[in-house]
């Protein structure tokens, strides 16, 4: 696979990810979109938006809804052949999930300095109590997630 078909592939799954944040945000729900893909086959197993308001239940992000579908899908927590598209920095009870469902790699979208457990905060990947590592690729389309969260809190405030 060359950098470019491999960039496409990135470019496309995100795609997706920011159309299930949008969604979301026209939900009401904090623009946040999540792809969950068999790296193998290219498969979907799993699109979803936040759904924390919708369903009152604070777990319900998006990494979340898409961990918990894909592996009731699949029929085992372990998503090892699987990698996670999100257009926000997880937070670090995201980060722990990712960690404890095994995905290969996480690529994501805007840094997220005060909320963010990959990058920023606890960096849950980096604690010598992490099971596993993924490979992590943040800051694809970060402007596009930036400004989506932006507009959507500007239209609150």
């Amino acid at each position: 696979m060359t950098a470019s078909s491999s960039a496409k592939i990135i470019n496309d799954f995100m795609e997706l990810a920011f159309a299930q944040a949008e969604a979301a945000g026209a939900r009401g729900e904090i623009p946040v979109g999540a792809v969950l893909v068999d790296s193998a086959s290219g498969e979907i197993l799993a699109a979803a938006g936040n759904e924390t308001e919708a369903h009152h239940d604070p777990t319900a992000h998006a990494e979340m809804e898409v961990i918990r579908a894909a592996s009731a899908r699949v029929g085992t927590p372990r998503l090892m052949a699987c990698d996670l598209y999100v257009t926000l920095e997880p937070c670090a009870m995201c980060a722990a999930a990712i960690s404890l469902a095994r995905v290969r790699r996480l690529i994501y979208g805007a840094y997220d300095p005060k909320g963010g457990g990959v990058d920023h905060g606890p960096r849950v990947f980096t604690q010598p109590t992490c099971h596993h590592r993924p490979e992590v690729v943040g800051g694809v389309s970060a402007s596009r997630s930036e400004a989506l969260l932006k507009d959507f809190f500007a239209a609150r405030r």
